[in-house]
Formats: structure tokens, sequence, C-alpha cells
């Protein structure tokens, strides 16, 4: 039987309008006074409707971007949240018909301002890339590869996932954005013939009511000949869970599946802790802030080597990714972390490794270089950037605009 595809999930907003009419209910007529003055000093016209306590503001082809601008600077943060909002063709009313269509202003101002997120979730312009995980004792053997994803523009250059996902947060796409995201990582491993484990992050905020929401994903994995018992999700930001029994619930539903779990980040903070054993992970990943000069730093060694202790005497399997310089490789593995990831062993890439060159033996840490080796021939560069988890990491920081990821 066919998975059935959640609505919340699955269905994209309508596209709006290229010229017509922004409605705008507001909390207060002063502030229609006030919004009203900021539109006509940026030349839009509006009107204010006193029995509803709204402003109808007319906007021209191509204006609704920045409009949509203007609207945001001419409000304060409180009004903003508490402004709705809908987007009408010319000469349209609105009418109790359309009051399924409203929303908070902040979102109808990203969808105005980001449509080029709605194309591209249309378009199924996502990809993944991949980056080995491998045995620490050996870094030559891989373990696992970690799906990354990334978008695409129509001219087929890759658009980096932190803008993705800031853009899909701004216009409440998060839901539709990471159904995909972890589509497009079964997809992609089975199309580059996958055969290791592999790791596929999720965002437990995108998810209502795993029985429901997560039908799609495993049907994917089943559809794609992806034995579960290779898959590995991974809670991504565990660090800032709110709500933990929610997080058990989306876990234990992975696990009835066959599938393997992980939390990532943990050591960034006490939760990240607490969560172990609430949540009772196969696999945790040891924040890459922490491990980044773990050999160098004492009060980083300190935490980092309680951490996997921790996890071994839990029997949880530990990654610790980040791994730039040897002298990290030559820590970690030290004190007994399973498995490491970093662009030491080898940046992502749009195909599947196949095999690892051996990492060369450390030397002292005070001998070390401050640049990482690279199995690939280059010392990580600006391109990647130190300071970001992968998901936030710079392919093009360009933000895109509309005219360039358009139908």
């Amino acid at each position: 039987m066919s998975a059935k595809p959640c609505a919340r999930c699955e269905t994209l907003p309508d596209a709006l309008p290229d010229a017509g009419r922004l409605v705008v209910w507001l909390p207060l007529a002063h502030t229609g006074t006030k919004l009203a003055a900021a539109l006509a000093e940026q030349g839009f016209a509006s009107s204010w409707v006193g029995a509803e306590d709204r402003l109808d503001i007319e906007f021209a082809a191509g204006q609704l971007g920045s409009l949509s601008r203007a609207v945001e600077a001419g409000l304060s943060g409180v009004e903003l949240r508490a402004a709705r909002a809908l987007c009408l063709s010319p000469d349209r009313e609105p009418t109790v018909r359309d009051v399924h269509r409203v929303m908070p202003v902040t979102q109808l101002l990203g969808l105005a301002q980001s449509q080029w997120i709605v194309n591209l979730l249309a378009e199924d312009r996502l990809t993944s890339h991949f980056q080995p995980i491998v045995h620490a004792e050996d870094p030559s053997r891989i373990f696992a590869h970690e799906a990354l994803l990334r978008g695409r523009r129509p001219d087929g250059t890759l658009v980096a996932p932190g803008l993705l996902f800031d853009a899909a947060t701004q216009c409440d796409l998060l839901f539709q954005l990471d159904v995909k995201a972890r589509m497009s990582a079964l997809r992609q491993a089975a199309a580059n013939q996958i055969t290791s484990h592999l790791f596929v992050n999720f965002s437990p905020a995108a998810i209502y009511d795993p029985a429901f929401c997560l039908q799609r994903t495993v049907a994917t994995a089943r559809e794609v000949g992806i034995e579960s018992e290779r898959v590995v999700f991974e809670v991504i930001e565990s660090s800032h869970c709110a709500d933990v029994e929610h997080v058990r619930r989306i876990l234990e539903h992975y696990r009835g599946h066959g599938f393997r779990v992980a939390l990532d980040d943990v050591g960034a903070g006490y939760s990240g802790l607490n969560l172990m054993h609430q949540l009772r992970p196969d696999f945790i990943k040891l924040d890459t802030e922490l491990i980044r000069g773990v050999d160098r730093e004492p009060y980083k060694a300190a935490i980092a080597h309680k951490v996997l202790q921790l996890a071994r005497e839990l029997g949880v399997e530990t990654v610790c990714e980040g791994i730039e310089t040897l002298g990290e490789l030559d820590w970690v593995q030290s004190h007994g972390a399973n498995y490491v990831q970093g662009f030491l062993i080898a940046r992502p890439s749009a195909t599947a490794f196949v095999a690892l060159p051996a990492v060369p033996t450390a030397a002292p840490a005070s001998a070390l270089p401050s640049t990482a080796w690279s199995p690939l021939g280059s010392s990580p560069g600006p391109l990647f950037g130190r300071a970001a988890p992968e998901r936030r990491q710079a392919i093009d920081t360009r933000p895109p605009t509309d005219a360039g990821l358009g139908p």
C-alpha cells in the first residue's frame, strides 16, 4: 500500500499574484496610519478600512518584493507578530471564502521575499552530497555516509543549506523542506549505490505526528531498496529540543521500522547529555566546536573525555565530527571514539566514496601544522568555512532572488 501524502508536509502555498492588493489586518488604527504614511514615502498607495481595522495596499507588477520590505520596515516587531495578511489579485475584495488563506503577516512577507524557495520545492530542485564517516582506528575504512542537503538554482549552481532552512523557516515551509530533504537523501543514496550505513538528518520541529508524517519517508526507503538497518536518522540541533516527549515518539516510530537513531551537537550543553538518558540513541555526534582544537585546549579535552567515557558506559557509539587536523584525530583515537568525520578525512561530494587513502601518522601536537592534511589534495578553504555545522556551511552565500530562481 502506497503512503498517503501529508497535507501539511507536502502541500505548497499558492503562487502570489504578480500585481494586486496586499490586505493587512492591524492591531490598532494608529498602526494603520503610521504604516500608510511610511508606505506613501515609498510610493505605495493604500486605503484604511476602519470597520475591519485593515489597510489595503495596491502594488503593480514586480513590486511585491519591495512592498513587503517596506511593510516590514514600517512596523515594529510586536506589530508584525500581531498583524495578519492576505494577498489578492487586482480589484478583488476579501470575502469569507478567503479566511483559510489569511496568514501571519510575517509568513506572507517571507513568501513575498523568498518566492524562490517555493519554486525550488515545487520543481524538486534539491540534491544531497555525501561525507564519509570512518572508523576511528582505521580512517581508510568507511562506516557510513552522511547525506547533506543542497539546493540547485535553475543554472545548476548550488544553494547553501543554511539559506534553504532560513527561507523555509521564514515562510513556514520547514515541514515541506524537511520531508523533501529526507526523500532526496534516500533517493540520492540509492542512485549512488551506497552500501554503507547512511545518516539522514531530520528536524523534530518539522513533524507533527510521526505515525502520519513519516509514512512517506519510510515508504521511500523501501521503494529505493535501502535496508532499514543501514539507515540512521539523525536529530539535528538536538541541543535545542524543547519537547522531549515528541522527539521520543519520533525516534520510537523510526526504531519500530528497523531504523537506528543519532543525536548531534552532544557536548554543546547540558541538554545534550540529558537527552542521552531520555532518548537512548544508538549514536551520538560530538559537537564540532567541542572537537575543534581538543588536542590543544584542556577545557575542551576534559569535557570530550567525559562524554566519550559516558557513551562507552551506556553502550552508545560515538562520532567525532569536524576533524580537521592530525592532532584532533590522534586525540579522539586515543580517547576511544568509534568513528570520525571531517575535512581531514574528506569533503562532502556529489558522489559516494568507495575507498579512502590511509591518513598519515600524527606528529606530536606541538609539531602539527595549523592546516589539515587532505587526501583529496587540498586543505580546507574559505568555501566551506570552519565556524558552523555542515547544514549551515556556505556553498553559495548570496541570497537567491526570485528572478534568479523563478519558474
